[in-house]
């Protein structure tokens, strides 16, 4: 298989990256959300998260790759936001 390797804090995604892979995955907005980083409890999202609109929040952590969930991985049809071994092995 064929990959890129891409360092999601020097190399944040674009809002409109979050907005598409969003749409692949069909999850919720806050699934890309790294709810177990200090700049996440830094800035208090848990309370603000919920009444943001989905590209509001992706135009914010597009800006800081420390509020991203890693890793991402993006194919054609499939996107998987963090590391749950069930999941990765189900899918490969």
């Amino acid at each position: 298989m064929d990959f890129t390797i891409r360092h999601i804090v020097k190399e944040t995604p674009s809002k409109h990256e979050f907005l598409a892979w969003q749409k692949i995955a069909g999850v919720d907005k806050k699934k890309f959300v790294n709810t177990n980083g200090k700049k996440y409890k830094d800035m208090g999202l848990k309370d603000t998260i919920d009444s943001m609109s989905d590209a509001d929040l992706f135009e914010l952590i597009s800006g800081d790759g420390m509020l991203c969930k890693r890793p991402v991985l993006v194919a054609d049809d499939l996107v998987l936001i963090g590391f749950k071994v069930k999941e990765w092995e189900e899918r490969f």
